[in-house]
């Protein structure tokens, strides 16, 4: 591949200050596009959708024929991880995610091999969109961080967390064959993802806030830091995004700590975090608010702007601090990514 024709996100990640970001927004597909929720209505539930590789495919193309993003990323679930492993797991309607009490762990090894054989299915997904998609366009393949898939394992549904902290303070031993069992499934299913398309892979640890250093030492970037060494072993160089979202000033911590070639940055990532760590050769990805993406108007624009004017001199990745929500007006979508790929920043 031509350095013309490969892909921006790949290039950014391997390091790169280019004439302007490659953007993409994380939950690019999903509820804000109508022709999701018409493709949605479908399925018979939404395991069922991501199960399916057409259908999952095609809402994975779906942004990508609507906006010039630079970055497809596989239409999937963190949590089709702890269902095959063999834990209850299902959607209810207008509630989110439920699971089933947590298995035993020995019970939970057992399945680890056989884990990867039955999410198949996604690496069909990645094989279908890496065939549709244009050359200079990337693939992303995706897993939860651990700690985030223990803590619903542990709670059974999305919370604030407090059980599973708790958890990890009271049952330590425990707590740390779970997270192994899911480095080893983990490291297992990107392998998948990257031999069947996906030209990157992202860690997404959406529950790594209000923890203690030393915690988010043990359930975060060791966690990451084993993932990332068992995926390079298995023959994989796809680049690597992590995301400890909230972790704030640990962030630091996290990329000097675990072998990534980007961190994606929060909301509340301060300009200044984000200029440290690219003078440290460290390529960054974030942290428009995806509040602000849905409100719109001036305060958006100037964001915008102030981002890129202070990230554009460094290897960059424009995209959100967390997903895009489902009530987020197509047109504001629209808007900001044509002005990052329509107006090349001078760097």
């Amino acid at each position: 591949m031509t350095e013309t024709s490969q892909p921006l996100l790949l290039r950014a990640l391997a390091g790169e200050t280019l004439a302007r970001p490659p953007v993409w927004f994380m939950r690019q597909a999903g509820r804000s596009l109508p022709e999701y929720r018409e493709l949605r209505s479908r399925a018979v539930d939404f395991i069922a959708f991501c199960h399916n590789p057409e259908m999952a495919a095609e809402a994975t193309l779906q942004p990508m024929r609507r906006f010039p993003m630079d970055a497809a990323i596989v239409f999937a679930d963190i949590l089709l991880l702890p269902r095959a492993l063999g834990q209850d797991v299902w959607f209810a309607a207008g509630e989110g995610p439920r699971l089933g009490p947590l298995p035993p762990v020995e019970r939970l090894a057992d399945e680890i091999e056989a884990s990867t054989r039955r999410l198949s299915a996604v690496g069909e997904t990645l094989s279908r969109v890496r065939a549709a998609l244009e050359p200079e366009r990337a693939l992303i393949g995706f897993a939860g961080g651990p700690w985030t898939v223990a803590t619903y394992m542990i709670e059974g549904r999305g919370s604030d967390r407090s059980r599973a902290r708790a958890f990890a303070y009271r049952e330590p031993e425990l707590l740390d064959r779970l997270l192994d069992v899911l480095v080893d499934s983990t490291a297992r299913y990107l392998v998948m993802q990257a031999r069947s398309g996906a030209q990157a892979l992202k860690l997404f640890e959406s529950w790594a806030e209000g923890l203690a250093e030393d915690v988010f030492e043990r359930v975060v970037i060791r966690p990451h830091r084993a993932i990332v060494e068992k995926v390079r072993a298995a023959g994989v160089d796809a680049p690597f995004i992590g995301f400890p979202r909230g972790a704030g000033a640990l962030v630091e911590t996290y990329a000097a700590a675990v072998p990534v070639q980007a961190v994606a940055l929060d909301t509340q990532a301060p300009l200044a975090l984000g200029r440290r760590l690219q003078a440290r050769g460290m390529p960054i990805q974030g942290a428009l608010d995806n509040l602000l993406l849905q409100a719109g108007g001036p305060g958006l624009d100037a964001r915008v702007e102030t981002l890129l004017a202070a990230w554009s001199g460094g290897p960059y990745i424009f995209n959100l601090g967390h997903g895009v929500t489902p009530d987020t007006p197509v047109e504001h979508i629209d808007r900001v990514v044509q002005r990052v790929v329509r107006e090349a920043v001078s760097v």
